[in-house]
C-alpha cells in the first residue's frame, strides 16, 4: 500500500506522489523471507501437538505462536500503536491487531498467527501490484531526454534541453532520442514514433517535417532547427497530462473512498456492540467467549482492503492501457464520463482527414497537361496558400527554367501573372467570370476543391485538390457502430455541404452537416444535448476548442492538433488516427466493469461473511479467506485490464 494509505486512512492511491518515490521491486527479500518463516513455524507448531506436554501445557504453545506472531506482526502493532497515539484508532492496522490479540486472549494462538500472517502476505502482493503501476509512471518519465548536443558556430556543445532555445540546431546520432520538438534539416530520417503514438512501426520523415521530443532516431546522424522550448514540447505536455490524470479521483473512487471512512468506525462499533449486547438478553446464556470470538472475526472481515487498493488501481490500470495505445486520459473522472457517451460528434478536417491537401486530377482542354501543370505551379509558388502549395510540392519545379513575373494575388479568387509569352490565371471559376472566360459550368458542381486554369484568356483546364482520408477512417467509424451504447456518429464541418455529404456516404456517418462556422458547431451540440445525448467531440483545430469545451468528453487530436484542443480537451489521442475514439471507449467500458466487479465481489462476501460471524457459522480461518482472499482476487482482477486486446 502507499504511504498515505498506512497512515490509516482507508484512501485511495497517489500514483502521483507515489511515481517519484523509490520503490521495491517483487524480488526475493527480507519482506518476503520473514512471512515464509513464519508460515514454516506455524504449519510445524499445529503439526506439533503440544497439549501432551504436561509441563509446558499452557505455556509452550503460547511462547511458540507468540514469537512467530512478534516475528510476522510486529510492524503491523507498532504501526497500530503509533496511529493510536495520534488519535485515529479506525483503521486496518488497529483492526487487524485487535482482532488477532484478541484471538491469543481466548487461546486461538493457531488462529491469531494465521490472520496476521495472512495479512501481511495480501499486503505484500499489494504492494506489488502496485509497484507495477509505479513503474509504468516511472518509465514514461525516463523517456525525457538529459543532454541534447546543440551546433554552435560549428561546434557540437553538450547542453540540457532546457537550455536550448527557439531556433537552433540540434543534432542526434542513431539510437538517441530526439530531445525537443523541431523541423527536420537533414534531407530525410527514420524514427520510432512509439513513445509518443503507441505505434512501433517507424516512420520516414523528409526535409522540414516536423519532428517530436521522444521520437527515437534509428538510422544516421541528423539535425533538427528547435520550434519549441523544453517545457512546450509534445512530450513535456504528455507527461504533466499523465501524472495529472492519476491524481484525478473518478465518481466511484471518490464515494468508495468517503465510504470506506464512515464503514471503518461503524463496524468497529458493531463488533464491541456484538460483544456487550448478547449479555443482556442471554443472561446465564451469555458465554464470553464465544461472542468475543465472534466480534474478532466481524473485525477481521470488515477491512477494506479490496476496496480502498483495487478501485484506483483499476482505474490506473485504464488510464495506463489507454497511454499504451497513444490515448491519454486526464483524469479517471473521464473513464467514467467515456462510458455514458452515446453520440460521437467529430470535425473532418485533421480529424477524419490528414489535413493535408494533395492533387487528385489534372484535366486539359486543348493545351498540353504537363506544361499547364508547370505553369500552373510556378504561378502558384508565390502563394502561401495550402492550396498553391499542393500544386507546387506535385509539380516539382525545382528545375524549371520558367519564371514568372508581374503577379498579382487577388484576394479571394486566385493568382494572376505572366510566364514568358502566356498570361497565367489561376484560382475558383470566380476569376475566370471575373476576367469573362467561358468555362465548363458543371464545374460549379464538383464536390473537390478545384483549381480552374486560363491561358492567355482561354480556358485551359482544372486541377482538383482534395484533402485525403486517413487510413483508419473508415475502421474508425465502422468501430464506433459496433459499439452497443453509441446510437449516432455525426460529422460537423466547415467545407461546402456536398464535400461532406461525400465523405459521409464513403465512410457511414450517420449525419453530416457542412458550411458551419465555429459557433454553429457549438449550436449543433448544444442541440443534441439538450435532446438529452451525451456527446463526445473530436477535433483539432484551434476552431474545435470551444465545442471541445462544451461536450460532455471533448477529445483532441494530440500529434498535429493545436495547443488549444488539446489544452481543452478532457481526451487526447497521440496518435492522430479517428479509430483510437472507439479504443477509448472500449477501454473506459472495460475499466468500469472491472471496477463494479471488485466493488460487487468484495461487499458480497463481506457481507456474508460479517452476517455467518455474527451468527457464529464463521471462524478466524474463513474470516481470513474472506478477507485476504478477496482482496487480492480484487487485485489481480483490476490489474487484468492492461493485459486485455482492443481489436475491432
Amino acid at each position: 500500500m502507499s504511504e498515505d494509505c498506512k497512515e490509516g486512512s482507508a484512501c485511495a492511491i497517489d500514483f502521483t506522489k507515489e511515481a517519484q518515490k523509490p520503490h521495491k521491486s517483487f524480488s526475493i527479500n527480507k519482506d518476503y523471507v520473514i512471512p515464509a518463516v513464519g508460515l514454516f513455524f506455524l504449519v510445524l507448531g499445529i503439526g506439533f501437538d503440544f497439549y501432551d506436554v504436561s509441563f509446558f501445557k499452557a505455556l509452550v504453545p503460547l511462547i511458540w505462536f507468540g514469537i512467530i506472531y512478534i516475528i510476522v506482526g510486529g510492524a503491523v502493532i507498532l504501526k497500530a500503536l503509533k496511529l493510536i497515539l495520534k488519535g485515529n484508532i479506525y483503521n486496518e492496522f488497529v483492526l487487524m491487531s485487535v482482532a488477532t490479540i484478541g484471538a491469543f486472549l481466548i487461546g486461538s494462538y493457531e488462529e491469531g498467527v494465521a490472520v496476521m500472517l495472512f495479512y501481511v502476505v495480501g499486503e505484500l502482493f499489494q504492494e506489488a501490484a502496485v509497484n507495477k503501476a509505479k513503474r509504468s509512471i516511472e518509465a514514461l518519465l525516463k523517456v525525457q531526454v538529459e543532454e541534447v548536443t546543440v551546433l554552435e558556430n560549428g561546434n557540437a556543445v553538450i547542453k540540457h534541453p532546457s537550455e536550448v532555445q527557439v531556433g537552433q540546431t540540434i543534432q542526434t546520432k542513431p539510437g538517441e532520442k530526439i530531445a525537443l520538438d523541431g523541423d527536420l534539416i537533414s534531407n530525410d530520417a527514420v524514427l520510432n514514433t512509439a513513445t509518443l503514438t503507441g505505434e512501433s512501426t517507424p516512420v520516414t520523415k523528409i526535409k522540414g517535417d516536423k519532428v517530436l521530443a521522444g521520437m527515437v532516431n534509428l538510422t544516421k546522424v541528423i539535425e533538427i532547427e528547435v520550434t519549441s522550448k523544453f517545457e512546450d514540447t509534445k512530450l513535456s505536455k504528455i507527461l504533466k497530462l499523465v501524472q495529472e490524470a492519476v491524481g484525478r479521483k473518478a465518481k466511484t473512487q471518490l464515494l468508495v473512498s468517503r465510504l470506506a471512512k464512515i464503514y471503518t468506525p461503524i463496524v468497529f462499533w458493531l463488533a464491541i456492540g456484538l460483544v456487550a449486547i448478547p449479555y443482556f438478553f442471554l443472561g446465564d446464556a451469555y458465554v464470553f467467549q464465544s461472542w468475543f470470538q465472534r466480534a474478532l472475526i466481524f473485525l477481521v472481515i470488515s477491512c477494506p482492503c479490496a476496496l480502498v487498493i483495487s478501485i484506483p488501481l483499476g482505474y490506473f490500470g485504464g488510464i495506463g492501457a489507454a497511454s499504451h495505445n497513444g490515448i491519454l486520459f486526464k483524469g479517471a473522472n473521464f473513464i467514467d464520463l467515456m462510458t455514458k457517451v452515446d453520440t460521437v460528434v467529430m470535425d473532418k478536417t485533421g480529424t477524419l482527414t490528414k489535413g493535408v491537401f494533395e492533387v487528385q486530377e489534372i484535366v486539359a482542354v486543348n493545351f498540353d497537361k504537363e506544361l499547364l501543370v508547370e505553369l500552373t505551379a510556378v504561378l502558384e509558388a508565390n502563394s502561401t496558400h495550402p492550396i498553391a502549395e499542393a500544386i507546387v510540392k506535385y509539380a516539382k519545379i525545382d528545375k524549371t527554367t520558367l519564371n514568372s513575373t508581374n503577379v498579382e494575388e487577388i484576394s479571394g479568387f486566385g493568382m494572376k501573372g505572366e510566364i514568358g509569352e502566356y498570361e497565367v490565371l489561376a484560382g475558383n471559376t470566380k476569376l475566370l467570370a471575373k476576367f469573362n472566360i467561358s468555362y465548363d459550368e458543371k464545374l460549379d458542381l464538383n464536390t473537390e476543391t478545384i483549381v480552374v486554369i486560363a491561358i492567355n484568356k482561354i480556358f485551359a483546364g482544372y486541377i482538383t485538390i482534395a484533402d485525403t482520408l486517413k487510413n483508419d477512417a473508415k475502421k474508425a467509424i465502422m468501430a464506433l457502430h459496433n459499439i452497443k451504447n453509441i446510437k449516432e456518429v455525426v460529422m460537423l464541418s466547415g467545407d461546402k455541404q456536398a464535400a461532406v455529404d461525400k465523405i459521409a456516404k464513403q465512410l457511414g456517418i450517420d449525419k453530416a452537416i457542412g458550411e458551419l462556422l465555429p459557433e454553429d458547431k457549438i449550436i449543433a451540440v448544444e442541440k443534441l444535448k439538450a435532446a438529452g445525448r451525451t456527446i463526445a467531440f473530436v477535433g483539432d483545430g484551434v476552431n474545435d476548442a470551444p465545442v471541445i469545451t462544451i461536450a460532455d468528453v471533448g477529445m483532441a487530436m494530440g500529434g498535429l492538433g493545436s495547443d488549444a484542443a488539446i489544452d481543452t480537451a478532457d481526451v487526447v489521442i497521440q496518435t492522430d488516427q479517428p479509430s483510437k475514439i472507439a479504443t477509448a471507449i472500449k477501454i473506459s467500458n472495460s475499466t468500469n466493469k472491472i471496477i463494479w466487479q471488485n466493488i460487487g465481489l468484495a461487499l458480497g462476501v463481506k457481507i456474508l461473511v460479517l452476517i455467518l460471524g455474527a451468527f457464529g457459522m464463521a471462524t478466524l480461518w474463513e474470516a481470513v479467506i474472506a478477507d485476504v482472499g478477496v482482496a487480492l482476487l480484487a487485485i489481480l482482477n483490476a490489474v487484468r485490464i492492461q493485459r486485455m486486446k482492443w481489436n475491432y
